[in-house]
């Protein structure tokens, strides 16, 4: 015999059963309606975490044939997917990879099963950055050079900046600055201290490395350089001067250069309508330290006074003997001296010309204007350079007064690690925005002209004040303060970081 179906009256009795209730609503199989599953979320925002996205959401205006039981948030990148449940918004998404964007969207769910995705909405996590992993420390005169690697990871976020802290005594003093090597100052001589860096970035900062012990001191921490081109020999005849180009170098006790001072590349022609005077040759000895330390943020040299001497015997001097004064509204220029407190300058300026050369070099007039001087080299001595092999190569030139080594141009993009890239050094100095008071006109001496029209800007290259740093080198391979020669200003140590006898 055949069932009827079963047909739901118009009016339902107050007495009727609840299973007669859900069979007139369709869910005791012979309903009108079918089951259905919830409408679509309406997508709110995302919220990236570290590694985390919290994706946030309104239910759906329609739950379906039956109550919603659950929220499902998927988040998809180029190869990644992944999915989070939750019964109210936000819903947060952990596990995924930081500077990678993930786009996300909402499901809802009854028994009857996953209704529609909402629209999307796309987030990027962002961690701080991982730990900066810590080299040495040098001491200096109330100072400590630290010295570290950039962490391997930067929270898919740029690193904007390291901070280095050195705790002691009870007191903590930081430095900041885009690379390594960061200075410290303020430190107390004879206290210990313990010092680490920190990497930031927009999110934040970092955790801190590892630490390093310093203990910082008036005469700093010697550095041997004994047995390197302890036994260097330039002898060979400039053809355009006729004259013998001799340098002997020697490490016994101090180093130590005999020298003539006469260039072994070719030069400018000396004397020339700027720069009216002949070569000299020298006969002269020079004694440098063999053990060199770091003894304050350093001290200056001024003019046209010897900032050390290259490998073929020529001094470096990368100021000029030349002052401007200004008086009653006028300017005085003497190219040899004279009384005025604005240094000019030979390189990249307009309005002075000293007859330098191809090799930044020319004549030192010498203190009495009128005599004939010594071929000195003002910036980067390409001659030389070519002489020693040009190329990019990471190329010692000479050493400072002070004994530390000087460098040409180049070093490594991450001063501690021999392995990374060989870069071009730049210089921590940058032209003033505006011209220093009683300065001589803009007009008639363009900002570069002078020494004062510069300012150094602590962490601005990869170089100090003094256009050195600390860190690895082919002759040093555990490291050393060294100087480089920049084609922009400083072009050379202006000042000296070591004390400046042997």
């Amino acid at each position: 015999m055949t069932r009827p179906s079963l047909r739901c009256p118009v009016r339902i009795p107050a007495l009727l059963t609840l299973a007669l209730l859900a069979a007139c609503n369709g869910g005791g199989g012979g309903g009108n309606l079918p089951p259905a599953p919830p409408g679509a979320p309406s997508i709110g925002g995302a919220t990236a975490g570290d590694g985390s996205i919290a994706v946030s959401f309104s239910p759906p205006a329609s739950v379906g044939s039956s109550p919603i039981v659950n929220h499902v948030a998927t988040c998809t990148a180029p190869g990644s997917t992944r999915s989070q449940s939750g019964v109210t918004s936000p819903i947060t998404m952990s596990g995924l990879t930081n500077g990678v964007t993930y786009t996300c969207s909402v499901v809802a769910t009854n028994s009857f099963g996953a209704g529609p995705a909402s629209a999307t909405v796309t987030a990027t996590p962002r961690g701080v950055p991982g730990a900066p992993t810590i080299g040495t420390a040098i001491p200096g005169n109330t100072s400590a050079t630290v010295s570290f690697t950039p962490p391997s990871a930067n929270g898919g976020s740029p690193i904007t900046g390291y901070t280095v802290s050195c705790a002691g005594g009870g007191t903590t003093r930081t430095a900041s600055g885009t690379s390594s090597p960061l200075t410290v100052t303020g430190l107390v001589n004879g206290t210990s201290y313990l010092c680490s860096a920190q990497a930031n970035s927009a999110v934040g900062a970092g955790p801190a490395s590892g630490q390093v012990s310093v203990t910082p001191r008036a005469g700093g921490q010697a550095t041997s350089t004994d047995g390197v081109l302890c036994t260097f020999l330039v002898s060979e005849t400039n053809p355009q001067l006729g004259l013998n180009a001799s340098a002997i170098w020697s490490c016994n006790p101090t180093r130590a250069v005999v020298r003539n001072g006469i260039p072994n590349h070719p030069i400018g022609n000396f004397p020339n309508a700027d720069n009216p005077y002949s070569i000299v040759a020298q006969n002269s000895v020079a004694t440098l330290s063999l053990a060199p330390a770091i003894a304050g943020d350093g001290s200056f040299v001024g003019g046209a006074s010897t900032s050390g001497f290259a490998l073929n015997g020529v001094k470096f001097a990368f100021g000029t003997r030349g002052r401007c004064e200004v008086a009653a509204a006028t300017v005085n220029c003497n190219p040899n001296g004279g009384i005025g407190a604005w240094a000019m300058e030979a390189i990249g300026s307009t309005a002075f010309r000293f007859g330098v050369d191809d090799s930044n070099g020319n004549v030192d007039p010498g203190t009495t204007p009128g005599t004939t001087g010594e071929y000195r080299y003002l910036g980067l001595p390409n001659g030389l350079i070519a002489k020693l092999g040009g190329g990019t190569g990471i190329r010692l030139v000479g050493w400072a007064i002070d004994g530390f080594p000087i460098y040409a141009r180049y070093g490594h993009s991450v001063a501690t690690d021999a392995s990374s890239a060989i870069k071009e050094l730049v210089p921590g100095y940058r032209l003033k925005a505006a011209a220093d008071l009683g300065r001589p006109p803009v007009a008639q001496y363009p900002l570069g002209s002078f020494e004062q029209d510069y300012e150094f800007v602590p962490g601005l290259g990869d170089l100090d004040r003094c256009n050195g740093r600390t860190g690895v080198t082919p002759e040093f391979p555990n490291g050393i303060y060294h100087y480089v020669i920049t084609a922009a200003f400083p072009q050379g140590p202006r000042c000296i970081r070591g004390t400046a006898s042997p």
